[in-house]
């Protein structure tokens, strides 16, 4: 075992590079894929960068990362105007409507979609760019107040909606799990989101992803389908 056990979330040892932390969370992914029966390249790795320095980010995709994270629109502006097109950038982070213009230059797939105004915003600006923009939509499964995500109740309806625009393809869902002491217990908010996907299908909507599953838990996600995990401090170690 290369992680130490710290609140319950396993941390990438100190004396350990990005490039093996890397390998370690890719090895993971590959078993809990195993246990799935599912293949490891059904599952993209998501390095997310929130407060990582370029030159960390600039070693992850050295060692074979094509993903990259942000959670903050500015941040990502930043990185970007060093880091360009080697990797695909994915907003996983709330995206306000006022940054939908420069986050559409920025980034490749949009994981928080949660409100239809925001959809609208999106496909305004796509449609003057001419271009058109993958999202995930955001669903709180956990109920919680205090994250973003539209409300299980509201998922098919909004879909629905959203599928008549014609500058915005929703790809998939995505959730936060709530942060609790074992990973165990995240399980029952993952088989949630897949079993809303497949909600979605029965009513014609088809969707490629499940984004889902972060260091505390990504290994729970893979076993109930995640397509997509969002990895940060297991890469890079605590940030702010």
């Amino acid at each position: 075992m290369t992680y130490s056990v710290l609140h319950g979330i396993l941390k990438p040892r100190r004396d350990m590079g990005i490039r093996e932390r890397i390998e370690e969370v890719r090895d993971r992914i590959r078993i809990a894929c195993e246990r799935a029966g599912r293949r490891p390249d059904e599952v993209i790795l998501v390095a997310v960068t929130k407060a990582v320095p370029v030159h960390l980010i600039e070693e992850a995709i050295e060692a074979g990362v094509e993903d990259i994270g942000e959670n903050r629109f500015q941040e990502a502006r930043e990185k970007f105007e060093e880091i360009g097109r080697k990797v695909r950038w994915h907003m996983v982070g709330h995206l306000q409507r006022n940054k939908v213009k420069g986050a559409i230059q920025i980034f490749d797939v949009i994981h928080s979609l949660d409100r239809i105004e925001l959809a609208e915003e999106i496909e305004k600006r796509a449609s003057a760019e001419g271009k058109v923009v993958r999202c995930l939509v955001q669903v709180n499964v956990s109920r919680e107040p205090t994250k973003f995500g539209i409300s299980e109740e509201d998922l098919i309806p909004f879909l629905m909606k959203v599928s008549e625009l014609k500058h915005l393809k929703v790809e998939g869902l995505m959730t936060i799990a709530p942060f609790l002491e074992k990973a165990e217990e995240a399980r029952p908010y993952f088989r949630r989101l897949r079993e809303l996907k497949e909600m979605a299908e029965e009513e014609g909507i088809y969707m490629k992803h499940l984004s889902m599953g972060m260091t505390a838990d990504f290994e729970v996600a893979v076993e109930e389908g995640a397509t997509m995990v969002r990895i940060g401090t297991a890469i890079f170690g605590p940030r702010g």
